[in-house]
């Protein structure tokens, strides 16, 4: 009988670490959450965006804070304060902060 349970639990522990590499590349390829998608840029993807587009991006962020705050007198009065700063601060900003260094969108979708 222990010969038995011997054999079955190698068994079973041969055939767990065999599906290892199946479920690791299931891994890389999707998220658990459906919120993110996972993007592999390449390496100069990666130094054009570091270079060019996060400057660029971190600019557009501060001048749209500035834009925000002038306009939000009239913004209030028009009751749409929120997607003011949704279009002028937060949407650069996101691009600029949450998005991975070469992705094209950032890789958190809110539902």
């Amino acid at each position: 009988m222990k010969l038995f349970r011997t054999t079955a639990a190698a068994l079973a522990l041969t055939t767990g670490l065999l599906t290892l590499p199946a479920q690791a590349e299931e891994v890389q390829t999707t998220s658990g959450d459906p919120a993110y998608q996972i993007q592999t840029p390449k390496a100069y993807a990666m130094i054009g965006d570091l270079v060019i587009a996060r400057p660029l991006l971190i600019g557009a962020t501060a001048i749209g804070a500035v834009a925000f705050v002038v306009s939000l007198p009239f913004t209030a009065l028009g009751g749409n304060v929120a997607e003011a700063g949704e279009a002028l601060v937060l949407e650069p900003g996101k691009e600029a902060f949450v998005r991975c260094l070469g992705c094209e969108t950032s890789g958190y979708k809110q539902n």
